[in-house]
């Protein structure tokens, strides 16, 4: 017995009560979570957003326009197109594409500005080529217009490309949704060929879907012409 061992278990030193106290709290603060209400803001100062410059062009002009014949869209090369110049008159806006199916509606718009033209020299069409659907207009400006020209003979204005929607949306269309939202109040243009018809006033009459033919409103824009100048 006396060459045997008898090993006690070993015991942990006791701890202190403080020492204790420390340490639960050190767990207590390990579980405890972030709160979700995000942190106030002491100064409530307004927080104002941020709109990247062609935005607050859009914005600047949009508050100041009172009329379409206040805008000043590019044409093919870049320069400025004031649309007052064309104030006094009826114009039909269009967004255009080379390569939609709905393309083949040039032939019916160059047909409709010829005939009504023609007895109306205030009557005005206006094309926006616009790439947003379907990547359907990818040419340069002087390719979409030797497009327009050698297959549908057009000889009514085919401005610069312009985007219809979203940031970088052209100030004339972001008025003209704003001015004739479509059904159901979406300002959103659709597709290509959505149509626009502005008065004498400069003010916006109508609007048509892409599906509308050109030759079937050849009796709102007369109807137009002969309001008072």
């Amino acid at each position: 017995m006396f060459g045997s061992k008898c090993t006690a278990p070993l015991r942990a030193a006791p701890r202190s009560v403080a020492h204790v106290k420390r340490s639960s709290h050190h767990r207590i603060r390990a579980f405890t979570t972030t709160p979700l209400t995000p942190p106030r803001n002491p100064s409530n100062t307004p927080v104002r957003p941020v709109y990247t410059a062609h935005q607050h062009i859009t914005f600047s002009t949009m508050s100041s326009a009172t009329s379409f014949f206040d805008f000043k869209p590019k044409d093919k090369k870049g320069n400025d197109y004031p649309l007052a110049a064309l104030k006094g008159k009826v114009v039909l806006v269009i967004n255009t594409a080379s390569k939609c199916g709905f393309t083949p509606q040039f032939e019916g718009l160059e047909k409709l500005y010829k005939d009504v033209h023609a007895a109306h020299p205030d009557f005005e069409i206006l094309g926006f080529p616009c790439n947003q659907f379907g990547g359907q207009d990818p040419g340069s400006n002087d390719e979409i217009q030797s497009f327009c020209q050698v297959n549908y003979g057009v000889t009514f204005p085919v401005l610069g490309k312009v985007d219809v929607n979203g940031d970088k949306a052209d100030p004339v269309f972001e008025w003209l949704k704003s001015e004739k939202p479509g059904l159901m109040g979406l300002k959103r243009v659709k597709w290509n060929f959505e149509k626009f018809l502005i008065g004498r006033d400069g003010k916006v009459i109508g609007r048509w879907a892409s599906t509308t033919k050109p030759e079937t409103l050849k009796a709102d824009i007369e109807k137009a012409l002969k309001a008072s100048k």
